[in-house]
């Protein structure tokens, strides 16, 4: 039976059936890597002496500005160029449906990239003098922030996707996408002329709810924020979907 789950397993396995998928995870943690272990600076762990893994929470919103998009171009793009994406309107499966099986498909691919950055926690908890002098509570918050700002990251990533037949176009748009709300709305926040509604402005970018979370505060009105976002992105991509009906 074709369904939104077999939609779902079908993303996953043809993610990991191309090198595309392989290379995406594979900058993402040697950027991290990188920054975290070997270039020297402020940002390196072994350097600054504390037992943390901040750096990861501070360098990530700008690695998934690229994780993500990579991850979700070809989700619609593909289907358009391809045409499939007619054939799979003619299936027993609404428009929501597709929609969330893509959405959900991509979040878990980016997801699965986080859990070898459990390797950073599980180093800085056993070299930490004494062994285990990490605020383990505080980094699990921090991984939960994380988790959020992807799937916000993903809804965005799949809505661009639904735009055009071009992965590359759709990579392109869903950066930019990316980089506006997360620190778009702060740089208008600066402009003289917007100055009255500043406090307003940053409170509609992501930068100003992940910054709580990246240090392991959970606030449910960031969550609910977060959850917004993406319910928007999804949403306007299934109407982009739906659309397709009408031509």
């Amino acid at each position: 039976m074709f369904n939104m789950y077999s939609i779902y397993k079908k993303e996953i396995t043809s993610f990991f059936s191309s090198i595309t998928g392989y290379v995406a995870i594979t900058v993402f943690l040697s950027l991290t890597g990188w920054f975290m272990w070997i270039n020297p600076g402020e940002f390196n762990i072994l350097e600054s002496g504390y037992a943390n893994i901040d750096t990861l929470f501070f360098i990530a919103p700008w690695v998934f500005l690229f994780l993500a998009p990579a991850i979700t171009m070809r989700s619609f793009a593909e289907e358009r160029k391809t045409g499939t994406i007619e054939l799979l309107l003619t299936h027993p499966v609404s428009e929501m449906q597709l929609t969330l099986a893509k959405y959900f498909s991509a979040l878990t691919l980016v997801l699965l990239s986080l859990i070898p950055c459990l390797i950073y926690y599980i180093t800085v908890y056993f070299t930490g003098n004494p062994v285990g002098n990490i605020d383990s509570g505080g980094v699990w918050g921090s991984f939960i922030g994380l988790f959020f700002l992807a799937a916000a990251y993903v809804s965005i990533g799949i809505f661009a996707s639904a735009l055009t037949d071009s992965q590359i176009v759709a990579f392109i748009v869903s950066s930019t996408l990316c980089f506006f709300v997360y620190s778009g709305f702060d740089g208008l926040a600066m402009l003289p002329p917007l100055k009255p509604a500043s406090s307003l402005l940053v409170s509609l970018g992501i930068n100003e709810h992940y910054k709580s979370m990246s240090r392991g505060l959970i606030d449910i009105r960031d969550a609910v924020y977060f959850i917004t976002v993406a319910t928007l992105f999804v949403s306007a991509a299934r109407l982009k979907i739906q659309s397709f009906k009408w031509n």
